[in-house]
């Protein structure tokens, strides 16, 4: 088995400066420009190899950014005037998500061929991986159509998507129309590249302490399927735009991690455009803040714990260079006392009068942002109220986040008593030029109350504009439609948006060194704004996404 498959190995990011003096042959795998994955045999986890190996080491988790149900920005403007009448044809259109199910008419031409041009599915061990790649299968477009002639479409190419929001997503942003439907995606001449992610290893979650069950993605495998699409998006010659509508609350919220500076330099080259949802965790209660400016130089919060909620980690992030100490105490009022900053320490505790263990990484400097790091790790949790003393070791002034995880790693009765609702983006929605997009309801102007908020912890602007989230018509698996809500369906529509420039820039021929990051800022250049906000703002960030607008600009130019 392929080390990058098999849950007796850890994968570890690294540095591709650091790879030639590790690799043995067969425990390295490429990532990008930046990175390599090194592959580290264990035999039991132990949840103190998070201290003998950096934070930084080990992928995030993310989660799914939509939810979709049995049940809908200036889009048809542009598509029905004759001078532009852009519907993404040229462009490539990259979904890394949950699959997709090829069989549906949303991602059929007329005559019933596939629209999708090549698939990975992460997943599936039986054929051969895309050049460049040691697991997986490559479908070609090819090998569809002649699944999609067969009786039984899946013994040729056994791909499904069994969840349904990467269906979803797709469709949201190239389906095919349907009339009966009132459907059609933003850019339906487009073509598909789909990457099928497979899920976390058993290993990542149990050191980030993610209940086994719990549906959940690894970043190297989204990294690596960006890298997928960017191969296709060369081989075919063709201007490239990536959905990722996934986010992780891991991290230290500044656009420093792995995957956002992948991203971050795709973006600045011409032809490659990436959208990514800027999360849901607006309205979770999962984030909190503090700016102690004064004696005690202390700060006491609240955690409260819900009963299904037993294990799961939570991260605290304060700025340089503040030195914290943390004390943790349980609803019986049993305490860790204080646990200062050190290297590599981990630091085991059990409760003499419950069944709660806690481990403690208070890490010094985390490498990548230079920035102290306090990582707990709760397991058998006592359900009530636990209390989280942070202070300063020199009795000087500070200030600290602390983040929850995201999506449904944890339920809506675990959260933080005093939340803050600010600086609840995911990654990787917190890097620089990438085009980080938040949701609202195009039926009341609102925005949704789980978009997630700006600003970065770092204090750049984010989200970049909102794009229509609010029970969108998609497609769902089994040749039904239904309806999508979140910023993940927000993503979706606005790289349509972003395709639909691609072409007008670069397959027309108006502006063919045109950057994603040049994308980004016409949008924020034609985005609607009301008079009643101040612009940028960390919810709406330039405003509404408006495609016809930035037409309007760029014909008066």
């Amino acid at each position: 088995m392929s080390k990058i498959l098999d849950n007796n190995y850890y994968d570890l990011i690294i540095s591709n400066t650091l790879a030639p003096s590790y690799d043995t042959g067969d425990n390295i795998t490429y990532l990008d420009i930046r990175d390599s994955l090194l592959h580290v045999p264990v035999s039991t986890v132990n949840p103190c190899d998070l201290g003998r190996h950096p934070y930084n080491n080990f992928p995030f988790l993310y989660t799914l950014t939509s939810t979709t149900s049995l049940e809908k920005s200036g889009i048809s403007t542009v598509q029905r005037n004759p001078f532009l009448a852009l519907f993404g044809s040229g462009v490539l259109v990259a979904v890394i998500d949950t699959g997709i199910d090829y069989q549906h008419p949303a991602f059929k031409y007329n005559d019933g061929t596939t629209r999708i041009l090549t698939m990975w599915d992460q997943t599936d061990q039986s054929g051969t991986p895309p050049e460049t790649f040691t697991y997986g299968t490559q479908y070609t477009r090819d090998q569809i159509n002649t699944a999609l002639s067969a009786e039984n479409p899946l013994s040729v190419v056994p791909t499904t998507d069994s969840i349904g929001h990467g269906t979803a997503i797709a469709s949201v942003l190239a389906g095919s129309p349907n009339t009966a439907e009132s459907f059609s995606g933003v850019v339906p001449q487009a073509e598909l590249v789909i990457i099928k992610l497979k899920e976390a290893k058993q290993n990542l979650k149990q050191l980030f302490f993610v209940p086994e069950n719990a549906l959940c993605y690894q970043e190297s495998d989204i990294i690596l399927g960006i890298r997928y699409a960017f191969q296709a998006s060369q081989q075919f010659n063709r201007p490239l735009v990536v959905c990722i509508a996934l986010g992780s609350s891991q991290g230290g919220h500044d656009g420093r991690g792995a995957m956002d500076s992948y991203i971050d330099y795709l973006s600045l080259l011409p032809g490659i455009g990436i959208c990514v949802s800027a999360g849901n965790e607006g309205n979770n209660q999962r984030h909190y803040f503090n700016s102690t400016t004064g004696a005690p130089y202390y700060n006491d919060f609240e955690l409260r714990v819900g009963s299904n909620d037993k294990m799961f980690s939570m991260e605290i992030w304060s700025y340089a260079p503040a030195r914290l100490s943390v004390d943790i105490s349980s609803p019986n009022r049993e305490s860790t006392q204080p646990v200062f900053p050190s290297f590599n320490q981990c630091r085991r505790f059990s409760f003499i009068f419950n069944q709660t263990t806690i481990y403690v990484n208070n890490t010094i400097f985390e490498e990548e942002s230079g920035d102290q790091l306090i990582l707990l790790r709760f397991n058998n949790l006592l359900p009530g109220i636990w209390y989280l003393r942070v202070q300063s070791i020199e009795n000087e002034p500070f200030a600290f986040h602390s983040w929850l995880p995201s999506g449904d790693l944890i339920t809506r009765e675990t959260y933080f008593l005093n939340s803050n609702p600010d600086t609840t983006l995911t990654s990787p929605g917190n890097g620089r030029h990438q085009l980080t997009v938040a949701g609202y309801n195009d039926a009341n102007n609102s925005i949704l109350p789980e978009s997630s908020r700006g600003f970065t912890r770092i204090g750049e602007i984010k989200p970049d504009l909102a794009a229509p989230g609010y029970q969108l018509t998609c497609a769902v698996p089994g040749n039904m439609y239904g309806t999508v809500t979140g910023t993940g369906a927000s993503a979706a529509q606005a790289t349509g948006i972003v395709a639909m420039v691609l072409e007008w820039a670069i397959v027309r021929g108006n502006y063919p060194r045109m950057t994603g990051n040049n994308v980004n800022r016409l949008l924020i250049n034609g985005a609607a704004r009301s008079s009643s906000n101040i612009y940028p703002n960390n919810i709406w960030g330039h405003g509404q996404i408006d495609v016809n607008n930035l037409f309007e600009r760029l014909a008066s130019i």
